[in-house]
């Protein structure tokens, strides 16, 4: 049978998006990284009051907020890095790089992607295909290096860019526009670059999500996951956090 992984975006906070999946096969349904309790319990009782497991990234609480009281309120699991556990809400399902964790008959690959945070993971769904990475990647982007070093976050985002093409990258925040004005600052003869700062100005202007966005369109506009070395990831993020 043809795996199937549907997603859905949930804006939350003030620039978040919790994701909601769904197995195809068994209907489970998981949530990644709800940080806001209101919004999430609205999407999930509209679908069917039904939650088997949370996903967790990070320790942030713009990421973990609302996990504990999804998990009292629906039953579901709690999954996150064993690595991070005492700075994560009780976890049912440790896990570490190359885990497999099964949603339904969906599998998730674990895949440890620090530089933000020490701990950080990803889970990607061969089913979408689709890879949860919190704020490692965005969309035109990377995060914010609070713990990692630059060698961190260039080892994951290389990691990341082994897979396919058509991955959809389903990222932690929405910051595609002010992205897309340092991608047009450090590469502005990029036509590729151009053309996505085009559409990601038109979708937010009809107030629509820029994300999940395939991964290939990333490899081609985003100047961290670009980068030839950690040395020029450094670089472009210290000037991308005075920018």
């Amino acid at each position: 049978m043809t795996q199937h992984l549907s997603i859905k975006a949930i804006p939350i906070l003030s620039d978040n998006y919790a994701w909601f999946v769904h197995d195809g096969a068994t209907g489970a349904a998981g949530m990644i990284d709800p940080a806001e309790e209101a919004p999430l319990v609205a999407a999930i009782d509209a679908a069917g009051g039904r939650l088997d497991m949370i996903f967790l990234t990070h320790h942030h609480a713009d990421h973990i907020a609302a996990a504990a009281a999804l998990r009292q309120r629906y039953g579901a699991r709690i999954v996150g890095a064993a690595a991070d556990a005492r700075r994560l809400p009780a976890l049912d399902v440790a896990v570490k790089d190359g885990d497999v964790v099964t949603l339904g008959q969906a599998q998730a690959q674990v895949i440890a992607t620090p530089g933000h945070t020490s701990g950080e993971v990803s889970y990607y769904f061969p089913a979408g295909p689709a890879l949860f990475c919190g704020d490692t990647l965005f969309s035109m982007g990377c995060g914010r290096l609070f713990e990692g070093t630059p060698a961190d976050m260039f080892t994951s985002l290389q990691r990341i860019a082994t897979l396919p093409d058509d991955t959809l990258i389903c990222c932690g925040h929405e910051y595609t526009q002010s992205n897309a004005r340092f991608a047009l600052h450090v590469d502005p003869d990029n036509v590729a670059v151009q053309a996505r700062a085009q559409q990601v100005a038109d979708l937010r202007r009809r107030g629509l999500a820029t994300v999940p966005v395939r991964l290939g369109v990333e490899r081609a506009t985003n100047p961290f996951l670009r980068a030839a070395d950690a040395p020029t990831l450094a670089r472009l993020r210290k000037e991308k956090d005075n920018f």
